[in-house]
């Protein structure tokens, strides 16, 4: 077999892997880059509406013979998960390329695409994998194996074929809410050899910072909301299902009532034979609030079967506003100008994503407006990649003959470790020696 990382030898995000053999040809995710050359931030929204000339002019295409036109296409995309720095660019793809991922993915992809801009995945591509089920493309058997990370459905891809295996880690982490599926992953590969590792790095180029586990941030956070005499406002994506529970569990733990959006009671039902989370009811622990921008007469029709969907259990903000001392909401800054009397005094809002988002100037009205209320932002988050330690555990425990390191700054950092490290450069091809 063999390996070319096309991007994401030197950088974290805008992943895209290529394995061969000499008759077939799989691509491992195909996602927007997070960040330039100087590790600054991308605007995000700029490059989601740029065409597939403009991107490719900016150099932010990755050049993958077939992928985008003309003859000789990929036999399939896999995508590891549904985070737009992994899938992003799916829509510039030809599409007759079938798409393997999880049933989560298709549908954290789904609500990505209804209710926050993101890439969908056309039902007609969709193939589903099965965890630990192997399917056959081509000259490859590949087997998708549940992994922890900051949003559903997550999968690390074991590949096979000509009598070797790779092992594509995706993005994971050990100290979310299910440290069981690395168990299981390290208990089955153990069996196995291992030719390459694929092996996230991201702790290798980012402090690992924050190093609780969700159940301690749960804890957390039930703490801050029990603190509070106002209205708590949670930022969070919802697409982090972790973060969600814990935000629901702090609810019922502090007696409040925790109001869902529309995009998060989405999800909520989408997941509701797959997980035990509780339901928007009238007169149960959910309500939802629907905000003014979904109520306007251009609103989409496909939107606005959503919000029926949900309207059983609708709170109104007037009734929010009333009793503010009631209610944990789910809160995007977009929402900010609802609140046309302002919010409640003492509003505090528990800021739940990446640091680098508040910083942006989006935030800025929502800073003064709290401010101006004598409120209080305080962040609670911990990381959905891999802790530093737990990069070198999980490595020496599955024991691959070679390791690559990929979504990392520093690439370099894991031959402090480990001596069987193969550094490429983005579009370098490496063949797996037999």
């Amino acid at each position: 077999m063999r390996i070319t990382v096309h991007r994401g030898t030197q950088e974290v995000g805008g992943s895209c892997i290529e394995v061969s053999t000499d008759n077939s040809r799989i691509i491992l995710d195909i996602g927007l880059p997070l960040f330039d050359r100087n590790r600054q931030a991308l605007d995000s929204f700029k490059i989601r509406k740029m065409t597939k000339e403009q991107l490719r002019n900016e150099g932010l295409l990755p050049e993958v013979p077939g992928l985008y036109e003309g003859a000789g296409e990929p036999d399939a995309i896999l995508l590891s998960h549904a985070h737009m720095d992994h899938t992003g660019l799916l829509e510039h793809c030809q599409s007759q390329i079938p798409v393997y991922a999880s049933s989560g993915t298709s549908k954290m992809m789904l609500a990505g695409s209804l209710f926050a801009a993101q890439v969908g995945l056309p039902r007609e591509l969709f193939r589903e994998v099965k965890p630990e089920s192997p399917v056959t493309i081509g000259d490859f058997t590949i087997t998708g194996f549940p992994v922890d990370h900051s949003i559903y459905g997550c999968l690390a891809f074991l590949i096979e074929a000509e009598g070797q295996s790779i092992l594509y880690s995706g993005d994971l982490r050990s100290h979310g809410r299910k440290p069981g599926m690395n168990r299981r992953l390290i208990e089955v590969l153990q069996k196995k050899t291992i030719d390459v590792m694929l092996m996230e790095g991201t702790h290798f180029g980012f402090p690992d910072g924050n190093t609780k586990n969700e159940y301690e941030l749960e804890e957390e956070i039930t703490e801050l909301v029990r603190e509070s005499k106002s209205l708590v406002l949670a930022s969070f994506s919802p697409q982090h299902v972790d973060r969600l529970v814990a935000f629901i569990r702090a609810a019922i733990k502090t007696e409040r009532t925790f109001v869902a959006d529309v995009y998060t009671a989405f999800i909520m039902h989408l997941l509701k034979n797959e997980i035990k989370l509780p339901q928007p009811d009238p007169n149960g622990v959910v309500r939802v609030y629907v905000p003014d921008s979904l109520r306007q007469p251009s609103t989409p029709r496909w939107r606005a079967k959503q919000v029926e969907r949900f309207e059983h259990a609708e709170i109104k903000l007037d009734e929010i506003i009333k009793s503010p001392e009631r209610y944990l909401m789910v809160f995007r800054s977009s929402m900010l100008d609802d609140f046309k009397e302002g919010l409640p005094p003492e509003t505090c809002c528990l800021y739940s994503r990446w640091h680098g988002y508040l910083e942006q100037s989006g935030w800025d009205s929502t800073r003064d407006a709290i401010g101006q209320v004598d409120g209080t932002i305080r962040e609670v988050h911990t990381s959905g990649h891999m802790l530093s330690t737990d990069i070198v555990q999980l490595v020496q425990n599955i024991n691959p003959q070679t390791i690559i390191p990929v979504h990392t700054f520093e690439p370099g950092r894991f031959r402090e470790h480990f001596k069987n490290v193969q550094l490429l450069q983005d579009g370098e091809p490496f063949l797996v020696e037999p």
